[in-house]
């Protein structure tokens, strides 16, 4: 019985592409590239320049090697691991820009916060949008499975689940964040904050809507509420709106709306 049973294995194996990828290790990466962008969270600050060029020398090739990894993915794309690499290392300074401006919504908007160093080493919406926005970056280049293993590995620390392909604008905040959905194809524009518990996901997730808009689109300066589910590709939440808790929303709203009935 068990020659039987390896051979199954063996077999149920063999039936996909094989990814030499070791994902603790793309973890520790993560995490030495959020260190990169904020020393505050660990000692990287006291490294000279040239300690640091080796760091970012070093972080180079382990994503050269994730990336020529995963390529056997996409065989019918021109994944150049390499170029890839240098690309992305040229938007960190852009993304940094981002994601400063992501803590300066997060001090201005929550009272309970007195310091930029306190968002970025304490809170977990911060910490999610971080890894959101390097794993976006790879999304956007077309690099397959690791800038899910990216986001997923926030959403394993933190319970908010943010899918690479959503686009979100700057000064974004998710407060408290624990149970936080954005699905692939949502939209959010800038100034936006969310609580715990928010949803902006899709009416469908029949398969063959995969290439189309399947999550709404929140536009700039909007306030979403603990445990609001949002629904639909079509759906538009209109400019400076407020979305009060608990409701449940599959039609667009006018700008400057404030919902608080449930089932509107």
């Amino acid at each position: 019985m068990s020659s039987k049973l390896a051979q199954f294995f063996h077999d149920n194996r063999h039936q996909s592409v094989f990814v030499q990828l070791n994902i603790s290790e793309v973890r520790k990466s993560v995490e030495e590239l959020i260190l990169l962008l904020f020393p505050e969270r660990g000692l990287l600050g006291a490294q000279g320049l040239v300690e640091l060029e080796e760091t970012i020398s070093n972080l180079k090739n382990k994503f050269n090697s994730y990336l020529n990894s995963v390529s056997v993915l996409r065989p019918d794309s021109e994944i150049k691991s390499s170029a890839n690499v240098e690309l992305f290392f040229s938007l960190l300074p852009k993304l940094s820009e981002s994601l400063e401006l992501d803590a300066e919504a997060a001090l201005s908007g929550d009272p309970a916060a007195y310091s930029r160093e306190e968002i970025i080493i304490t809170y977990p919406g911060f910490y999610a949008v971080c890894i959101y926005r390097l794993a976006h970056a790879f999304y956007e280049m077309g690099i397959p499975l690791l800038p899910r293993l990216m986001t997923e590995y926030a959403h394993e620390k933190t319970g908010i689940d943010i899918h690479p392909g959503a686009k979100i604008a700057e000064s974004f905040f998710i407060d408290h964040g624990t149970g936080v959905v954005i699905g692939e194809t949502a939209k959010i524009g800038k100034n936006v904050k969310i609580y715990q518990g928010v949803t902006l996901g899709a009416l469908s997730v029949k398969k063959k809507l995969q290439s189309m808009k399947r999550h709404p689109t929140i536009e700039d300066d909007v306030v979403i509420y603990a445990n609001a589910t949002i629904l639909g590709g079509d759906t538009v939440i209109g400019k400076g709106s407020i979305i009060g808790g608990n409701t449940w929303i599959v039609e667009s709203v006018a700008p400057g709306s404030i919902i608080t009935t449930l089932g509107h």
